[in-house]
Formats: C-alpha cells, sequence, structure tokens
C-alpha cells in the first residue's frame, strides 16, 4: 500500500464504518447464538492487503476507536487488534496468499486468534467477568459466523482499497506470460 493521505483516509474510514456498525447494527443479532464481529475481520482485510505494518497500525487505532467508543478500559482492544493485524499481514508477506477463496481461513483465524487472545488478557488484567467452560463453545459458533462474513468483508475491504494497493495480490497471478517470482523458499514476493 502506498502511504498517501488518500490511503490513510481510506483505511480511516473503513475503520470507522466497522466501529460503528459493530456497535451500533449488530450487537442486537445473533446468529448460531453469537454476536456477529466485523472489527477482526475489517482488520484483516486491510493487513492482507496492505501488510504488515499497515496492518497493524489499523488495528491500534480500530481497538483505541473501539475502546473510546465502548467506554471500555483504553488499550485491551488495541493490544489485540494490532497484534492480528500485524499477524495477518506478516501472513501476506511470507505466503503471498493469491486465492479468491483464502478470505474465509484468514478470516477464521483473525476472529478465533482475536476472541482467544482478548478473552485471556481481559482474564489476565481482571477486565472482564469470570470464565466459564461455555466460552470455548463461544468462540467455535463466532469464529465459523466469522468465516462466513469473512467473504463480503474482504471484498468490500478490496474495492474501497483497490487505488491505494500498489500490488493488488490477486493482478499478480491473473498477469499471462509473466515470469514466476524467484526468491528463498517462504519470502516469495519480498525483495531480498
Amino acid at each position: 500500500m502506498r502511504l498517501t493521505p488518500g490511503s490513510f483516509a481510506r483505511a480511516g474510514l473503513i475503520a470507522l464504518t466497522i466501529v460503528i456498525l459493530q456497535i451500533s447494527g449488530l450487537g442486537s443479532i445473533q446468529v448460531l447464538g453469537v454476536t456477529p464481529s466485523l472489527i477482526p475481520l475489517g482488520v484483516a482485510a486491510v493487513a492482507i492487503y496492505a501488510g504488515s505494518i499497515p496492518g497493524a497500525a489499523m488495528g491500534f487505532s480500530t481497538g483505541l476507536l473501539l475502546d473510546l467508543a465502548v467506554g471500555s478500559p483504553v488499550g485491551v482492544s488495541s493490544l489485540v487488534l494490532t497484534a492480528v493485524g500485524y499477524g495477518v499481514g506478516r501472513y501476506r508477506e511470507v505466503r503471498d496468499p493469491a486465492h479468491g477463496l483464502m478470505a474465509i481461513p484468514v478470516g477464521a483465524a483473525a476472529t478465533l486468534g482475536f476472541l482467544a487472545t482478548f478473552a485471556a488478557v481481559s482474564f489476565m488484567l481482571d477486565v472482564g467477568p469470570s470464565v466459564s467452560g461455555l466460552i470455548f463453545a463461544d468462540m467455535v459458533a463466532a469464529t465459523l459466523v466469522g468465516a462466513l462474513l469473512a467473504v463480503p468483508v474482504f471484498w468490500l475491504c478490496r474495492r474501497l482499497l483497490r487505488p491505494a494497493l500498489s500490488v493488488d495480490p490477486f493482478e499478480r497471478r491473473r498477469r499471462r506470460g509473466s515470469p514466476r517470482e524467484s526468491g528463498p523458499l517462504g519470502l516469495r514476493g519480498m525483495e531480498v
């Protein structure tokens, strides 16, 4: 992602939109007994298309915005979403996922990582209520819902971020006649 004012504005628009939708619209909807979570999906979408550093910045700013909007202790969501954004962006840099359905496993992993890490940090900081065994069933259901919602969320974020992307990860594989990128295994696509 090219660092331009337009790219910051687009990422900020995504962050603001997913936080507003999560707080106002999705707070009352129940799917499989859990509330769908758009926030880790939006952070993961920006990270998978932009990279690890913009993904971590998106995670931090979205988490801070969420903490300030909800009134929860500032920093818990920021810490967790920064790790999610950096992890997904780093996965993109190392593995170069260019499959059309990569949103499903990435969205599921981002949702599960967010929920598990948020529960662990909240438990360690004694922010949330006591932990019961039912939280694991809720995490599985929320991960399934996150995997289903990942495809439209990633598609919308990609459509919004496409003009700001320096290299679209899907366009690389579609070009005919372009030589295959070479490099050490696991470092394809990185300049060595």
